[in-house]
């Protein structure tokens, strides 16, 4: 059994999106979108790479361009000190 998305955020993984445009096998001037996500590793991200592998190998359409983000879940937290207020009319 995987791994939980907990034990992954605490081994360092991040959350990845992946927007992939590929081209219809039958109509070549038509684009089409899907969207992709899993936990990765940032920088090499190999789970990103292998499906875009994947995608190549056993997928017709294909790929125009791919666009993703990555985003650590886990993180030190931003802790900012107030000393006092300021109102304003």
């Amino acid at each position: 059994m995987g791994e939980t998305e907990t034990e992954l955020m605490l081994k360092g993984y991040g959350l990845t999106t992946a927007e992939m445009i590929y081209r219809m096998p039958d109509y070549r001037n038509v684009l089409n979108t899907f969207v992709w996500q899993d936990y990765d590793l940032a920088p090499d991200h190999p789970r990103l790479f292998g499906f875009i592998e994947f995608w190549q190998d056993a997928i017709e359409g294909p790929l125009h361009s791919v666009r993703f983000t990555h985003r650590r879940m886990i993180s030190p937290g931003e802790w900012q000190n107030v000393t006092g207020t300021f109102t304003y009319h």
